[in-house]
């Protein structure tokens, strides 16, 4: 095997290597069928076993019943930004948002353009550098839905509560953390990713959704737009991304196998904690996010100056560590490390962390 680095980019992210080695295996004929699952037609039956076992994994793992629907869907998160006012802001209401970084403001603004839109807190006064209080949160009580985006991919932070909303279903960007740690999901009325930072490869979008919420859609949306047309028909309405569903499937048994949600989160917070515990212990690099609200999937840092930082990324890359370039309205430094990110792989980046203060602190 060719040599592989660690990959800290922020998605697509790093993918499991025994997900990757199956899908080798198994790229030129799936279950003796002959075919690659990316020459199977979507309407067969070896493709709708694929679709249907996905969707019970993941509810499975997330510990939703039979009152929710897994949709695999196309256009990212991006797209959800959308689908979700069109599908649930009616002309008579208001939706919440929660403006805590990057994303949460895209989907803030596209939502802006679809209905009347209330801000129920906005972080860019703090640079979004922590996460709000529940007491923060300004939720009107008749509003259609609450959006929050749990994980900051850009700034590096995290929900680490579920807000409570008194009623007002509650909508949920988690393309970053989803499925790294155990949560109540079915306090979720809608949640969505895009799996190519902890769940597969780009390409796919899963949307987790309740039956009580997909009741609400509106009949005159048009049918590829619809959530209640989409979970009709099993998300094949359309032609679905049928290698990164069958993608999405290897990397949730490999979740699956690992222990669950909980075997995740404990090796979520024991190698982020690896990282976080040099940029404490020197001045030489100042974490972003504020302590309480930092995410165990993004951890972002500065150094004394521009050209340190630079020369960090560069080095970095020579001994294998690659994609820690921030993000461009942050700058720095960003190690993504998801779900399949080793506890290897944070181990060298601490050692190299140290190695490099050591030389040019």
């Amino acid at each position: 095997m060719e040599r592989r680095v660690f990959n800290f980019n922020p998605g697509p992210a790093t993918l499991p290597l025994p997900v990757l080695e199956q899908a080798q295996a198994e790229l030129l004929n799936y279950q003796n069928t002959g075919m690659s699952v990316m020459e199977m037609s979507h309407r067969s039956k070896d493709f709708e076993e694929i679709v249907f076992t996905t969707e019970a994994l993941f509810k499975e793992i997330s510990g939703v019943g039979d009152d929710y629907r897994v949709l695999f869907l196309q256009g990212g998160a991006s797209q959800q930004f959308a689908l979700i006012p069109l599908n649930f802001l009616s002309a008579d209401k208001t939706a919440a948002y929660a403006i805590t970084g990057n994303f949460a403001k895209k989907a803030y603004e596209e939502a802006t353009k679809l209905g009347k839109i209330h801000v129920a807190v906005n972080t860019a006064d703090n640079k979004y550098k922590e996460i709000p209080r529940q007491e923060d949160l300004d939720i009107p009580a008749d509003a259609a839905y609450l959006h929050i985006t749990t994980n900051n991919t850009v700034y590096g932070t995290q929900w680490h509560y579920i807000p409570e909303t008194n009623g007002v279903p509650l909508v949920a960007d988690m393309s970053s953390d989803i499925l790294s740690r155990p949560w109540d999901y079915q306090k979720f009325d809608l949640a969505y990713a895009g799996a190519q930072k902890n769940l597969g490869p780009s390409g796919v979008v899963v949307v987790l959704i309740s039956k009580k919420m997909l009741e609400k859609v509106p009949e005159t949306l048009p049918a590829i737009f619809n959530y209640y047309n989409l979970a009709k028909k099993n998300s094949l309405y359309n032609t679905p991304p049928t290698f990164g569903i069958y993608m999405l499937q290897l990397v949730l048994k490999w979740i699956k196998a690992q222990g669950g949600l909980e075997a995740m989160a404990k090796h979520n917070e024991e190698k982020a904690a690896l990282v976080y515990e040099v940029i404490d212990r020197y001045d030489f690099y100042q974490g972003y996010a504020h302590k309480a609200s930092r995410s165990f999937m993004n951890i972002t840092f500065r150094l004394p100056t521009e050209e340190l930082e630079q020369k960090f990324i560069q080095e970095a890359a020579a001994v294998g560590l690659v994609g820690l370039k921030g993000y461009r309205t942050v700058g720095g430094i960003r190690a993504s490390v998801y779900n399949a990110m080793s506890r290897q792989g944070c181990e060298k980046l601490a050692s190299f962390m140290e190695d490099f203060v050591k030389k040019h602190g």
